[in-house]
């Protein structure tokens, strides 16, 4: 017996979209306009009545906290304690004060935890942890689809880097249309509001 095609829309089956996690480079400075744009991303957010998620560094993570705090918002940190230093992991950030913490032992489990307790994710500009980030959030929300968690990718210079990938790699135009670009914190939120 053939089972009839369900269609899902926004209309009838609206998200309640609640934690929100920040992912981009520990490297970026306050002067950096990255840095810049996820504080004034997550003060926008925090100030329409949703939660920061980040993994507790420096970088985007730390400018996440900080604008969710000017918002007025609630904050959560998901950290990586390795049990030795690591080479190149830049570890919790002391000036990143959430509100709240999770521990985590392993990074893939910070990423894990990370990912599973918030509702969407912006991904901003970064290095090898941000590629590795959005490797897991994209197939994750591929695989649970239509139940999936909406990506955000911030920036235009991300679509120049999703055709290198679409034209070298085997990705269908229904996996890229999973990703929504925005360029400016306000777009982020009214993308956010209209999944709602």
């Amino acid at each position: 017996m053939k089972m009839p095609e369900q269609t899902f829309s926004i209309a009838e089956n609206p998200r309640k979209i609640q934690k929100i996690a920040f992912l981009g480079g520990a490297a970026w400075k306050e002067s950096d306009q990255v840095y810049a744009d996820a504080y004034e991303t997550a003060r926008l957010l925090t100030q329409n009545g949703y939660e920061i998620v980040n993994g507790g560094g420096p970088g985007v993570m730390r400018a996440s906290t900080n604008g969710g705090k000017m918002g007025g918002g609630k904050t959560l940190a998901v950290t990586y304690h390795p049990n030795k230093p690591k080479r190149h992991y830049e570890g919790k950030d002391p000036l990143n004060h959430a509100d709240e913490e999770i521990i985590t032992l392993d990074y893939f489990d910070r990423t894990k935890v990370m990912l599973q307790n918030t509702d969407l994710h912006i991904v901003f500009k970064g290095s090898l942890g941000t590629l590795s980030e959005l490797g897991m959030t994209w197939i994750s929300s591929w695989i649970h689809e239509p139940d999936h968690k909406p990506i955000i990718m911030f920036g235009n210079f991300w679509n120049d880097l999703l055709d290198v990938l679409q034209r070298h790699l085997i990705i269908s135009n229904q996996e890229r249309a999973m990703l929504k670009v925005c360029d400016s914190p306000q777009e982020v939120l009214d993308y956010v509001k209209s999944l709602e």
